[in-house]
């Protein structure tokens, strides 16, 4: 199974659109996994279509960046497995410091949690297993030296390969 994941778009704030490369990611992928900070709920209404038309999956969660309408739309937290693979979803994992242990704590039943607000990408393993996954943003790189996004594959309940992708 292919998967896109995206965090931090503030579309239309800090970009009109998602670049090129990603939109082919989105085609691609067989799940696509949006951490949250959207801004406009149009790239919401755009990634479902999308999604819904190549018979693939969007999974999403509201961010502090997130108004009303996509906080009516999307949970704060979202929790899906996927081929076998147990993932959660959230933006705000709070301080770099300390994430992996609070968050083996907070999220003790999933393989893989995906989360974003910082804009800085993020791959590490928690003692005992928990991965943890940040693609930074496509569109704000704030500090970063590029705009960044991850892909990732899953075959038989492991996550196989996870891409840090660069534009």
């Amino acid at each position: 199974m292919k998967l896109l994941i995206i965090s931090d778009t503030h579309l239309p704030v800090r970009a009109k659109d998602l670049p090129a490369p990603v939109w082919a990611a989105a085609d691609a992928a067989d799940v696509v996994v949006h951490a949250g900070d959207w801004v406009s709920v149009d790239l919401l209404d755009v990634l479902e279509a999308r999604t819904e038309s190549t018979g693939g999956r969007l999974v999403g969660v509201w961010g502090n960046n997130d108004g009303p309408e996509l906080r009516a739309r999307l949970p704060e937290v979202a929790r899906v497995e996927l081929d076998g693979v147990r993932f959660a979803v959230v933006h705000e994992t709070g301080a770099a410091q300390g994430r992996e242990s609070r968050c083996a704590k907070a999220y003790p039943d999933v393989d893989v949690l995906v989360f974003g607000h910082s804009h800085i990408p993020w791959d590490t393993t928690a003692p005992g297993g928990l991965r943890l996954l940040n693609p930074g943003s496509p569109t704000d790189r704030r500090r970063q030296p590029t705009h960044t996004w991850m892909t990732a594959e899953t075959a038989a309940g492991v996550l196989t390969t996870v891409t840090l992708r660069h534009l």
